[in-house]
């Protein structure tokens, strides 16, 4: 159910959103540059602890208040959104349903603020969706763990300060937290990409990195509890953004469609326009429907991985889909970078990979409804 509260968040957001997130979007999407001032302005806010407990300095909301911010955010700049992803629920989520006192108290503070930038390594050069391949090591010492391995395509990569890394200690997956300054520890030059240019993304490098032996999150081999647990919430982030570009796609071609006149009348009024327009609006509103029913059922103790995997899926197609309907509604204006539709369906392509590929969505969901 989405409450008063849920409205007064939505309110809240849409004007930052308006004010704050849209004014500075197409710049950083042409430099490939990620507005940290602006992660940290949201800190300000408490929008980046939505999911975390009010006694540990979080908003004490949840699924369906992270579906809201997502989707207003995104409709003014979903590469800035990603990056708020990868640092809201990929870092300070994970690391706080994860983590236990004397970590919160070392590393909450400053990443519910935005004055530590956060970031998750899993991916690797190769290994993608096959995160049980991972070549990443970790080796115990007298005094931590030497891990050493690459990660790639992580996003915040560049700027974070901290990183929740996932390594393999004695064949079990276990999660790390790595401090930017550890001995052993780099990050590559940014990786060039086609959209969500406003998110940087670069690989992580161990060689021999040295992690303090209190730097284990949750237990030993307990990384797989760890990342299953965060996946649902991310999956719906995600899908939240494709329905903020499909919002965005929508309204653009509406509008165009209205002002522009070809062959005597509106453009509106020609019936292959409006295919694409009617079209656009059912698969925003399913998007919607799908999310936000999903969302309600998932929470820290509450699963819904069927679900989750369902929303993500069709959110990603759906909006990428209305995204290239609105470029060939506008036409010449719709492939040019005045309308912004250009970027929105460059930056929706990515949500068809990022944070599971829809062939790895088709699988989990054919898994779970022909399970005995």
């Amino acid at each position: 159910m989405v409450s008063e509260e849920h409205e007064l968040i939505r309110q809240t957001v849409r004007q930052l959103a308006q004010t704050r997130v849209e004014p500075q979007a197409m710049e950083h999407d042409e430099s490939g540059t990620l507005n940290t001032a602006l992660i940290r302005e949201l800190g300000s806010m408490g929008l980046i602890g939505i999911t975390i407990p009010e006694e540990a300095g979080g908003a004490g909301l949840d699924a369906t208040a992270s579906v809201i911010v997502h989707e207003e955010l995104a409709y003014a700049d979903p590469g800035f959104t990603l990056a708020y992803l990868a640092h809201a629920l990929l870092f300070v989520n994970n690391f706080y349903w994860a983590g236990n006192p004397a970590q919160h108290k070392r590393y909450l503070p400053k990443t519910l603020t935005g004055e530590s930038i956060g970031a998750m390594g899993m991916t690797e050069p190769a290994v993608g969706t096959d995160v049980l391949g991972m070549q990443t090591t970790a080796r115990k010492t007298s005094d931590g763990y030497i891990l050493n391995g690459r990660k790639t395509f992580i996003t915040n990569g560049p700027e974070a300060d901290v990183f929740l890394v996932y390594a393999k200690l004695d064949d079990r997956i276990t999660t790390f937290i790595v401090e930017r300054s550890y001995p052993g520890f780099s990050t590559s030059p940014k990786i060039p990409k086609l959209g969500m240019r406003a998110s940087t993304m670069s690989e992580l490098i161990f060689e021999d990195c040295r992690v303090p032996a209190d730097n284990v999150v949750g237990t030993e081999g307990g990384g797989i509890t760890n990342m299953m647990r965060n996946l649902e919430i991310e999956r719906l982030g995600l899908a939240a953004i494709s329905l903020g570009i499909a919002r965005r796609c929508l309204d653009a071609m509406v509008r165009y469609a209205q002002e522009r006149r070809t062959f005597g009348k509106p453009l509106a009024e020609h019936g292959q326009i409006q295919r694409y327009i009617g079209d656009s609006f059912a698969k925003t509103e399913a998007i919607r429907a799908l999310t936000y029913n999903v969302a309600a059922s998932v929470g820290p103790k509450q699963r819904n991985r069927l679900g989750t995997d369902a929303a993500k899926l069709f959110a990603s197609s759906a909006a990428k889909e209305v995204a290239d309907a609105a470029i060939q509604v506008l036409g010449g204006y719709g492939y040019c970078t005045e309308y912004r539709v250009e970027q929105f369906w460059r930056d929706a392509k990515l949500i068809e990979i990022g944070g599971g590929t829809i062939e790895a969505h088709q699988k989990n969901i054919t898994r779970d409804l022909t399970r005995p």
